[in-house]
């Protein structure tokens, strides 16, 4: 029996570490790897277009799965073409590992044919990056890189020379024992002590919830009901926290509707739960902050904290709901759900106005008629942009539906390569990539992905010819809007060319049938909805701070976008506040 080379022993180790696919554009120093992939029973190589796309969807494999996902890509400009979307993973604290291909090992430092150094380039997107230099090196580096990728929950980036890959492998080499979960993380007894006096001391608690609330929806309503908090939550946070919520505000944020705003700058302690919200503007100055996270190098960077706790979430709750006092005065909990209320009953109707006879189409209508029709256990991915705030508003969670998107790196073009990784994961669910027309033409090519893959993925295409975000800011800074106008291609009909299904709505009466028929084919399909660009939106709190990275408008063209099916949640939750 022959012995095996590197580049199989590499596969190997993937494998044993729970990877299924490799994502990835072939090239010839990762030849070695990729006819190892092709011999191998447990593990599929994934032909993308681009390898930005390979890095996207391996990303948003491991945020659907919870596991280890990994992309590759070839010496130089290949690998190089890789950094955008793993940048995003990193930031969405995805576990990727990600193979750099290099050069001949000989000539690297010597100037040779697309010579880079990828294990220098990566490090800023990763949690670790370094170069393979000889095969006994390879098993202990790569089993390093997999539990930093695992135990940091981010990417590891493994630089391997194709000529060190198509050496033979050592033999007898060891096989270690893989980490491929993460432990619970629970808080020291000195700063739970101080938690629990800050919180019985307090009259009125507000909790802000992130993405660190996944897997604790229970814990978090127990505690909010035992100390009659109003709760919040940011957009990485609203798939885990608002559905199912009788103390949901809303959401904060530049995105943000409803009473959160009021809800955390009103109390007189605010608990930060598993949330790294980036926009300190939005949170306040003058009352007592407390910050709950797994990650310590998150407390305190945002707003100055009175008490850091390191823990994740659901085991910090655990511990706290037993020790602090049950709260009995619900005035302020009551007083926060009726403004939520009132403010989603002041905007509601900018997506219902004569929506029948209004063209171009509302985006707004778009999202509530998705929202209406998609799947309960549907996975949206979403387009950085415009999409974020129809997602944000219109998408509806109960707890099995997934929301996913570049919203703390804030990518454009995002959305159909990470729709790409998710159906793979599973391909009988529902995928829907809500896609801008900029975001989409960006990555277009991967369409073809779906194409060669059969992948069911429904792209919903958010038509406005322009780059509305961006035209948006130039409004804010008092700039006329250049360069963000698109002359646009019939989509459908591009889509219809590639062999998939498509449809172009440009009447709002068109838009269920398309949808229903696109839900219903059982290939990748696109509706081409043509929408109007003048359809922009505001949060519910201004000022001229907030304005930097996303954009604000005061202009007359601007709508305060509806609010979905959340203002009913609203409305059914003032069914608990007593009546004077």
């Amino acid at each position: 029996m022959a012995r095996q080379n590197v580049a199989e022993q590499f596969v190997d180790i993937l494998t044993r570490a729970g990877v299924k696919r490799l994502y990835g554009v072939v090239g010839d120093s990762l030849n070695p790897v990729v006819d190892a992939v092709r011999r191998h029973p447990a593990i599929d190589w994934i032909h993308v277009r681009h390898e930005e796309t390979a890095a996207f969807a391996a990303g948003a494999e491991a945020q659907i799965t919870g596991r280890l996902a990994a992309c590759a890509g070839s010496c130089g400009p290949g690998n190089l073409h890789l950094i955008n979307g793993l940048y995003d993973a990193n930031r969405s604290m995805a576990p990727v590992l990600a193979l750099a291909s290099q050069i001949p090992s000989s000539e690297i430092g010597l100037g040779y044919f697309q010579e880079t150094h990828p294990d220098q380039l990566f490090r800023e997107c990763s949690q670790y990056s370094e170069l393979i230099s000889s095969p006994r090196q390879m098993p202990r580096l790569l089993q390093t890189a997999i539990q930093h990728a695992i135990g940091r929950s981010g990417v590891s980036v493994v630089s391997l020379p194709g000529d060190i890959a198509d050496l033979p492998a050592p033999e007898k080499a060891a096989e270690s024992a893989l980490v491929t979960s993460r432990p619970t993380v629970r808080p020291g007894d000195a700063e739970l002590d101080r938690l629990v006096d800050m919180i019985d001391a307090a009259e009125k608690v507000t909790l802000f919830c992130g993405s660190g609330t996944k897997g604790a929806h229970a814990e978090v309503m127990e505690f909010a009901q035992k100390v009659k908090s109003p709760v919040g939550h940011a957009l990485r946070g609203k798939e885990w926290i608002q559905y199912d919520n009788p103390f949901d505000v809303g959401m904060s944020g530049l995105l943000g509707y409803g009473a959160a705003y009021e809800a955390t700058h009103e109390c007189d302690l605010l608990i930060l739960l598993g949330t790294d919200f980036p926009y300190n503007a939005f949170l306040p100055d003058d009352v007592r902050i407390v910050q709950v996270d797994v990650r310590p190098e998150h407390l305190g960077r945002r707003s100055k904290l009175d008490l850091a706790v390191w823990g994740d979430v659901r085991e910090t709750l655990r511990c706290l709901i037993p020790r602090v006092r049950v709260k009995d005065d619900r005035r302020f909990l009551d007083r926060m759900l009726k403004k939520h209320a009132e403010a989603l009953e002041g905007v509601v109707k900018a997506y219902t106005r004569k929506v029948e006879k209004h063209v171009p189409i509302h985006p707004e209508y778009v999202a509530y008629v998705l929202d209406e029709l998609a799947d309960d256990d549907a996975v949206f991915t979403v387009d950085t942009g415009m999409c974020n705030v129809w997602a944000a508003r219109y998408l509806s969670p109960n707890g099995r539906r997934r929301v996913i998107g570049s919203f703390s790196h804030g990518s454009m073009a995002n959305a159909l390569p990470m729709a790409i990784g998710a159906q793979f994961t599973d391909r009988g669910r529902q995928v829907v990539s809500m896609s801008g027309d900029g975001g989409f033409a960006m990555l277009m090519g991967d369409f073809l992905t779906l194409v060669q893959y059969d992948l069911p993925v429904k792209v919903v295409l958010f038509n406005n010819s322009s780059l509305g975000m961006v035209e948006l800011e130039m409004l804010v800074a008092g700039l006329p809007s250049y360069g963000t106008a698109n002359k646009n291609p019939d989509f459908a009909a591009v889509a219809r060319a590639c062999g998939a299904y498509g449809v172009r709505v440009e009447k709002p009466k068109e838009l269920a049938g398309a949808l229903k028929s696109a839900f219903k084919h059982k290939g990748p399909a696109l509706v081409d909805v043509v929408t109007d660009p003048n359809a922009l939106s505001i949060p519910p709190k201004i000022s001229r701070e907030m304005v930097t990275g996303f954009a604000l408008s005061a202009s007359k063209i601007v709508l305060d976008g509806g609010v979905g099916r959340m203002l009913q949640m609203a409305r059914s939750n003032l069914r608990n506040v007593p009546r004077p």
